[in-house]
């Protein structure tokens, strides 16, 4: 019975890997229209759902290190532009193999997927005041960018915490580099391209709650 159970469980991971890579980049982005309410991973100011099979490697005020057993993601927390509510309108970029807004209620960012060198892609999704990025080979680009969303719009803040961390001076953001609004690959403080944090650390496993 117990090698039944093995051998339906690998079924479907393998069957949903194989639908994961026939969707189009805009049907992925469809998923932030998804209500998500599970919170795993807790924060000072927030909280989030961290899928299965990734795990935390640095965690920094606002500043997060994840990996998934293969590639390395880099979360950005803007707290003061969530406190302060920052509007921002995202200009689409042709010129890259993907780029588009997203807008949904009260929420909105961006998805940009392009080619920066070595046949390796920089996925950058900003949405609900926090920003994801991260390298990949192009066949694990739709994989990832369900991982990033699926914790993105998962994020809840904590509002009264916020307040309070800006209030006592706790931070000091003026002095911040980041620009989670820039998305100039020129200009970007998190990702480094030839920094060996992007190699493949093990055989990557799939995450049965993206198929959902």
């Amino acid at each position: 019975m117990k090698k039944v159970l093995i051998l339906i469980s690998l079924i479907f991971l393998i069957t949903g890997c194989s639908n994961i890579k026939d969707l189009t980049y805009d049907e992925i982005v469809q998923n932030f229209g998804t209500v998500s309410s599970r919170t795993n991973t807790y924060r000072t100011g927030y909280k989030y759902y961290l899928p299965r099979g990734m795990q935390v490697n640095d965690s920094t005020l606002f500043n997060e290190v994840l990996e998934d057993g293969k590639y390395t993601y880099y979360l950005y927390v803007d707290a003061v532009s969530y406190l302060n509510q920052v509007s921002y309108d995202y200009q689409v970029d042709n010129s890259i193999l993907f780029s588009t807004a997203i807008k949904k209620g009260d929420y909105f960012g961006f998805v940009e997927v392009k080619l920066v060198e070595n046949n390796k892609y920089l996925v950058e999704i900003m949405y609900n005041y926090a920003k994801i990025e991260v390298i990949v080979d192009e066949d694990d680009i739709n994989k990832v960018m369900l991982s990033a969303i699926s914790i993105l719009k998962s994020i809840v803040y904590n509002n009264s915490v916020i307040a309070n961390l800006l209030e006592d001076n706790v931070l000091n953001f003026a002095e911040e580099e980041f620009d989670m609004f820039n998305n100039s690959s020129e200009d970007d403080n998190f990702i480094d391209i030839g920094s060996e944090d992007y190699q493949p650390i093990e055989e990557e496993i799939p995450d049965a709650d993206l198929l959902n």
